[in-house]
C-alpha cells in the first residue's frame, strides 16, 4: 500500500450532489463527516438540539451550518432532537422539500456514561437508549422511503463492532448496551434492506477521538492528548460513503481499515496530541 495524506482520502469518488441528513452535526465527528462532504460540494442537513449557544458546547447548529456553506456545501440546519418523532419526520421532510430527497443517512448522535450499574441513573439510562438506539433506529426508518429513490443510497452509524468478550459489558453494562444496540441496527437493517440496494454499514474510531465528549469526561484533557482529530474519521467515512452501495453493506469498519483500503497507511497527521506521542486506543476494540 502507498502511504499519502489524510487530505487525500476519497480523492477518486466524491458526494458532489448528494444529500446527508447527519444527526447531531452541530460538532465533532458529525460535524467533520458533514465538512468533509461539504468540500465535494455535498448537500447537508443538520438535526441537533444545539439552537443556542452554551457555556459548556462549542458551537451551535446554525455556525455548523456556516461552516459547511464556507467549505462548499450547501446545509440545512434544523434545531430538533433525535428523540422526538416530529423532529426527526420534521428533517426527513425538509430534507426531501429542499434537497429533493436523501442519499446518505449518518447516526451520529450519541449519548455516553461509562458509570458502572450501581452508579448509573435510570435516567442517564434512558437518555442513552432513547439517543443511542431509538434516535438512530428512527431516523433510518423515516428515511428509508427516500433513501429507497436514492442512486448509492447510504445509513452510516457510529457504533462499534459487535465484540461480545465479557470485559466490555462488565465495564460499562449500560452504555455497551446502548452501543451495541446501534450495531444490531446495522446488522439487521443490511440484511433486511440488501435488496433494496440500500448500504447499511458501521464505523468506529481505533483511537481516542478528540472531542468534548472527550474532553468532557475526568482528565479529560489529559486524553485529549492521545486523541486523534475528527478528520480520520470523517475521511474514512467519505471513503465509505463513495462507495457502491450493493457491494459495501453490512460491515462494522474500524477508520484505520478503511483507509488502509483506500492507501493510507500513516495516521501520524491525525493526531491532536505533541508529536511522537501516541494515542490511546478506543473501547471495544
Amino acid at each position: 500500500m502507498r502511504t499519502v495524506s489524510g487530505s487525500e482520502a476519497g480523492v477518486r469518488r466524491s458526494l458532489t450532489g448528494r444529500t446527508l441528513l447527519i444527526s447531531g452535526g452541530s460538532r465533532g465527528i458529525g460535524l467533520a463527516i458533514a465538512l468533509r462532504a461539504a468540500q465535494d460540494g455535498a448537500n447537508v442537513v443538520l438535526l441537533a438540539k444545539t439552537g443556542e449557544p452554551r457555556p459548556s458546547l462549542e458551537g451551535t447548529v446554525f455556525t455548523a451550518a456556516e461552516q459547511i456553506r464556507a467549505a462548499g456545501g450547501h446545509a440545512l440546519a434544523m434545531v430538533g432532537d433525535v428523540r422526538s418523532d416530529d423532529d426527526v419526520a420534521n428533517a426527513v421532510a425538509a430534507a426531501d422539500t429542499t434537497f429533493g430527497g436523501i442519499d446518505v443517512v449518518v447516526n451520529n448522535a450519541s449519548a455516553i456514561d461509562l458509570s458502572t450499574t450501581d452508579q448509573l441513573s435510570m435516567k442517564r439510562y434512558d437518555l442513552m437508549a432513547d439517543i443511542n438506539v431509538r434516535g438512530a433506529f428512527m431516523l433510518a426508518k423515516f428515511s428509508l422511503p427516500s433513501l429507497r429513490r436514492s442512486a448509492n443510497p447510504h445509513i452510516l452509524t457510529l457504533s462499534p463492532p459487535l465484540n461480545l468478550a465479557p470485559r466490555w459489558a462488565g465495564a460499562h453494562l449500560g452504555y455497551t448496551m446502548a452501543k451495541y444496540a446501534m450495531s444490531l441496527i446495522t446488522l439487521g437493517l443490511a440484511e433486511e434492506l440488501k435488496e433494496d440496494g440500500i448500504a447499511v454499514n458501521s464505523l468506529w474510531p481505533c483511537t481516542l477521538i478528540n472531542t468534548a465528549a472527550v474532553r468532557n469526561m475526568p482528565d479529560g484533557e489529559r486524553l485529549a492528548e492521545g486523541a486523534r482529530r475528527p478528520d480520520i474519521v470523517a475521511d474514512a467515512a467519505h471513503a465509505v460513503l463513495t462507495r457502491s452501495s450493493r457491494e459495501t453493506t453490512g460491515n462494522f469498519f474500524t477508520d484505520e481499515q478503511v483507509l488502509a483500503e483506500e492507501g493510507i497507511t500513516d495516521f501520524t497527521a491525525y493526531n491532536s496530541g505533541a508529536p511522537g506521542s501516541p494515542p490511546v486506543p478506543d473501547i471495544f476494540l
